[in-house]
């Protein structure tokens, strides 16, 4: 079994930054893609970035985009979000996912096979 373990999260001020960092545990696996999502109080979890290790090719929710800026190692299955200019919008639980088995466009849940626990993020206005 895989295991995504997210950290870094917390509480922030509008225009700070946080750094969440995941890592992957358990069996030995090959992701394709490492990516983010988060997930607000009533709403629907939505996608926020990924990056795809083949090309070293990112993609981001034009909500984040500019602010936002995602990175891992491929070798050791970690990514991080790094997320600066923070908005109250932002306040989310956010979902480490990685996928192996089926690229589209990065943004969709069912390319993702393994997800985190989730980590909060919470920004004050």
């Amino acid at each position: 079994q895989v295991q995504l373990v997210e950290s870094g999260g917390g509480l922030v001020q509008a225009g700070g930054s946080l750094r969440l960092s995941c890592a992957a545990s358990g069996r030995t696996f090959s992701s394709y893609i490492m990516g983010w999502f988060r997930q607000a109080p009533g709403k629907e979890r939505e996608f926020v970035a990924t990056i795809r290790w083949s090309g070293g090719i990112t993609y981001y929710a034009n909500s984040v985009k500019g602010r936002f800026t995602i990175s891992g190692d491929y070798t050791k299955n970690t990514v991080d979000l790094q997320m600066n200019s923070l908005k109250p919008e932002d306040t989310a639980v956010y979902y480490c996912a990685a996928g192996g088995h089926y690229f589209y466009n990065g943004r969709q849940e069912n390319e993702y096979d393994y997800w985190g626990q989730g980590t909060q993020v919470t920004v004050s206005s």
